[in-house]
């Protein structure tokens, strides 16, 4: 099973004219539907004289979860072609909004899927995209005395990270990366006196 997805780093923006409407486009790594609404939100109040503020989003590792809007503007002339572009890039986790300020020609279904499309290429085209792995968070409990044997397992793993609670004994959180996890996990509960507990998929 793959364990990476691609998203974008942070903010970025796009532009582009379509026989005088201003077209302004806008991408953002997200992680919740919560998190769009106050993005779109703001941006409505920001942008409060434009004609549309139209959108779509794009959430999870495994590209399942997804939203369109197109605000006012004849169906599937907006949001679908800003989600293609997000579908063209393999993006997920990223929201893309994009401003149509009228320019007083109307451009027909053709053309606002073209400008929609055009200008949500534009952001993601400014953006940087990066690749994220998907995680896996495994918990162990353990005695002290069991401490180098499992850090000696956990030095065999680069992408490994970890926190720590050690008081009356040992207790870690690990993430690892999906395609790894299974081993982990099997060298850890090798060790005897090392309780393995179920893990959190946190993708």
């Amino acid at each position: 099973m793959d364990d990476t997805y691609k998203t974008v780093e942070g903010p970025a923006e796009g532009y582009i004219t379509e026989k005088k409407s201003k077209f302004i486009s806008f991408i953002f790594p997200v992680k919740s539907a919560v998190e769009v609404k106050e993005i779109v939100d703001a941006h409505r109040k920001k942008y409060y004289d434009a004609r549309h503020v139209c959108w779509a989003y794009m959430l999870g590792w495994e590209r399942e979860e997804y939203r369109v809007n197109d605000d006012g503007e004849p169906s599937g002339t907006a949001g679908r072609p800003i989600l293609g572009q997000i579908n063209s890039a393999e993006l997920t986790d990223v929201l893309i909004l994009v401003i149509r300020y009228f320019g007083g020609t109307l451009l027909g279904t053709g053309g606002l899927i073209k400008a929609y499309k055009e200008a949500s290429a534009d952001a993601i085209q400014h953006a940087e995209i990066v690749e994220r792995t998907v995680d896996e968070e495994i918990h162990i409990h353990f005695e002290y005395t069991l401490l180098n044997d499992v850090m000696r397992v956990l030095k065999q793993f680069e992408t490994v990270r970890w926190t720590q609670d050690f008081q009356t004994s040992c207790r870690m959180t690990l993430r690892i990366r999906r395609s790894l996890s299974a081993q982990l996990k099997e060298m850890l509960a090798a060790i005897f006196g090392v309780e393995v507990a179920p893990q959190d998929k946190n993708a």
